[in-house]
């Protein structure tokens, strides 16, 4: 049976960035981060979209990590300093407050209806229970629609498991293109990014928060395999514990995963309409299986290329 956490962490994925820093910093400081002797060696999986004068990498990143994971070298690092641009799924805002008030307002239930009330009695129990073990205060989420309690369920537990926001691929990224003055640009804005929750019928929301509930004791490994498969560059793996159970809740796929991945290859399409070079990076499971941006770029008559692996 597929994995009921493919979803949740599907979503957590997306939005991980914008959460951590909307949810606090906090967090990040409640575990410790083990101390490792040697980073572990990393070849995640790149490729490689061209036409006569323009080149598109395609790199899936982790949004967040620990300090033991050396992966920015080889390919990946050489890709990157010959890019001209970075183009990110979003630029993530300076400020979290920012970030922060535009969740709040696009959260909040406008029916009256407190979140509590949404679920059944064993799934409530269950969820003021989940709350309660994460420090996040149940009674002030009965405000907001259940997509809120389900993302910010995703990101508690991986913070206090010492996985943190500022060693994700992004910021990483981010940091050495503005370094070596390169442009950054974006697939997405914040706004979209919370719509695509925002907007989700309410009993899709209640299903992704009560997914997200019953897949928690489960979370720890589940985010530590994903982590090993992008580390190993092994997408297909990555695709099968991801995004599996997606096939389950086609509408839910369309709107987090494959719609977007459509957008995002009819921009590639566009893009190589200029000469250059462009460094894109997405959430991994975007270039990970059926419905991936390397199959909605087949069906637009293009081919992306994976470039060999070169240990470091």
């Amino acid at each position: 049976m597929p994995s009921r956490r493919a979803l949740p962490i599907e979503g957590a994925m997306t939005l991980l960035p914008t959460l951590l820093r909307a949810f606090g910093a906090a967090w990040l400081l409640i575990g410790g981060v083990p101390a490792h002797a040697q980073p572990t060696a990393a070849t995640p999986a790149l490729w490689a979209v061209r036409d006569a004068d323009t080149t598109i990498y395609l790199f899936g990143t982790v949004h967040v990590m620990k300090p033991d994971i050396d992966w920015f070298h080889g390919d990946i690092k050489r890709a990157f300093y010959r890019s001209d641009e970075l183009v990110l799924e979003i630029i993530e805002p300076d400020d979290p407050n920012a970030i922060g008030a535009t969740m709040t307002g696009m959260a909040l239930a406008k029916d009256g209806v407190k979140l509590s009330d949404r679920l059944t009695p064993d799934a409530r129990a269950k969820y003021q229970a989940a709350m309660d073990a994460n420090s996040l205060p149940w009674r002030t989420f009965d405000l907001f629609n259940p997509w809120m309690s389900g993302m910010a369920l995703s990101v508690a537990p991986l913070a206090k498991l010492g996985y943190k926001n500022d060693l994700g691929a992004e910021k990483i990224l981010r940091s050495a293109a503005e370094g070596a003055g390169k442009k950054v640009a974006a697939l997405e804005t914040v706004e979209q990014q919370v719509g695509f929750f925002a907007s989700l019928p309410m009993a899709q929301q209640v299903q992704f928060l009560n997914a997200t509930v019953d897949g928690l004791p489960d979370m720890e490994n589940e985010f530590g395999d994903l982590l090993r498969y992008w580390q190993a560059g092994q997408p297909d793996r990555l695709a099968k514990s991801m995004n599996e159970s997606l096939e389950a809740t086609p509408e839910l796929a369309q709107v987090l995963l494959t719609g977007r991945n459509a957008n995002w290859a009819k921009w590639i399409k566009a893009r190589l309409d200029q000469p250059g070079t462009v460094f894109v990076a997405v959430g991994a499971g975007h270039l990970a299986g059926k419905g991936s941006v390397q199959d909605q770029l087949e069906t637009l008559g293009l081919r992306a290329r994976r470039i060999k692996d070169v240990k470091p």
